[in-house]
């Protein structure tokens, strides 16, 4: 199995509006962006100093009734393989492994609730991975699940993820809160079951790190985004914010510092 197996690996923004999304994320996160140059496709690469972090596009023709929503991409070098292993734990396809020349392949899939998420497989040795709470880097990736339990031996069985630290959030009627990391190592993201009554369904969601938390806030409200939750002190001293950007994409930021 690839050391990577299973890691997520790159994000991506599906928006209605990509040159005023640009602009917005730029502000918030402080990226800088440029064009991609890839042949008969307008596909933006977002940079966090030398670091390629995320991807921003236009909606495609085919999928207008979807609204505007980040998706994360998990690593395997077996992209056939893990297709049909997602199929037979109980997940869909969306999208049948398909190329993107130059650079590797990808397939569009859910886990068995519905949640979305991409994967993707190259040849290429990616850039090294900086640390989880890197300033312009994703530091965080969370599954409101539609079952923590099912959802969790779905993940665990595909990308052979492992259990690191559970809180206990029934106090506040929001059951567990699941950590995990891939093949042990660090944390990289949690799951718990989805809140009853959420408006949303069963969905990814990606942490963008920032250095100082309001003040970040502040440029999403001032950019004509919204804030939707927080700002929440979480375990391990971080605080967090849970936004919507002006086009409707779902995104969160987190800092080590309000």
């Amino acid at each position: 199995m690839h050391k990577d197996y299973g890691k997520f690996c790159w994000y991506e923004l599906m928006t209605t509006d990509v040159a005023a999304a640009e602009r917005f994320y730029s502000s918030v996160v402080g990226w800088e962006t440029r064009d991609s140059g890839m042949e008969g496709m307008n596909y933006t690469l977002a940079y966090a100093g030398d670091s390629q972090v995320a991807g921003l596009m236009a909606l495609p023709a085919d999928a207008q009734d979807m609204p505007p929503s980040w998706i994360g991409y998990i690593f395997t070098d077996t992209i056939e393989a893990t297709v049909k292993d997602i199929s037979a734990n109980g997940g869909r396809i969306y999208r049948e492994p398909q190329d993107i020349p130059g650079i590797g392949r990808f397939a569009v899939v859910a886990d068995p609730h519905g949640a979305v998420f991409s994967l993707f497989t190259t040849e290429d040795e990616g850039p090294a991975q900086p640390g989880m709470m890197t300033p312009g880097h994703i530091g965080w990736n969370e599954l409101m699940a539609g079952d923590l339990t099912s959802a969790w031996d779905f993940y665990s069985k595909t990308f052979g993820w492992t259990k690191d630290v559970a809180v206990d959030m029934s106090d506040g009627g929001m059951g567990v809160y699941q950590t995990f990391a891939v093949r042990g190592g660090d944390a990289v993201g949690g799951m718990m079951t989805n809140p009853p009554g959420s408006p949303a369904p069963p969905y990814w969601g990606y942490y963008f790190v920032v250095e100082g938390l309001d003040a970040a806030g502040k440029r999403v409200t001032d950019g004509g985004g919204s804030i939707i939750m927080g700002p929440m002190e979480v375990p391990g001293g971080a605080w967090i914010l849970n936004c919507v950007d002006p086009q409707g994409a779902y995104f969160s930021l987190v800092a080590m510092t309000r």
